[in-house]
């Protein structure tokens, strides 16, 4: 299984190193993917790489997505074809998973109407206006929807998307 990882400047650097190692880790293909290949600059100053650019078909090469916080999101969200690839995965029913500022790509991809989500509090009111039902559970999982508060919900994160996954091959 092919999971991406989106990167964008600004990402919580943790939210993007433990879903990619622990993927990894797992058995998956994992693959940090950006509007461009190249470096990027975390939040706290560290230097990742996207691996290479979205293609105009990856949601026909991906069998997950994670997208990871801080205020890379926010970036990711600008690009059309991040939203595009959002929006094409979700209705290839493949799983997707966004932690902390993450849902805010789910909200501009206009998916997550009716879904029961949970996100970092600052994001709430975004997502309730984007129709979703805010939880502010730790984790929530809703269809082949999971987003996760911050940082410390990884390890319960992660363990529902490997679940759903082996689930799912």
């Amino acid at each position: 299984m092919k999971v991406a990882i989106l990167l964008d400047n600004y990402v919580e650097e943790v939210e993007f190193l433990y879903p990619y190692y622990r993927l990894k880790e797992e058995g998956f293909e994992v693959v940090s993917l950006a509007h461009r290949e190249g470096e990027y600059r975390g939040k706290n100053g560290m230097v990742l790489r996207a691996e290479r650019s979205l293609g105009k078909d990856d949601h026909l090469n991906f069998d997950a997505v994670f997208i990871p916080g801080g205020y890379a999101p926010d970036h990711l969200r600008r690009h059309r074809e991040m939203v595009d690839f959002i929006r094409s995965m979700n209705s290839s029913g493949k799983v997707i998973a966004a932690v902390c500022h993450g849902p805010w790509l789910l909200a501009s991809a206009e998916i997550i109407s009716g879904k029961r989500v949970t996100s970092f509090h600052s994001i709430r009111d975004d997502l309730v206006h984007a129709g979703a039902i805010y939880t502010g559970n730790t984790v929530e999982v809703d269809g082949n929807i999971i987003t996760g508060t911050d940082p410390s919900a990884l390890p319960p994160m992660m363990r529902e998307m490997i679940r759903i996954l082996k689930r799912n091959p």
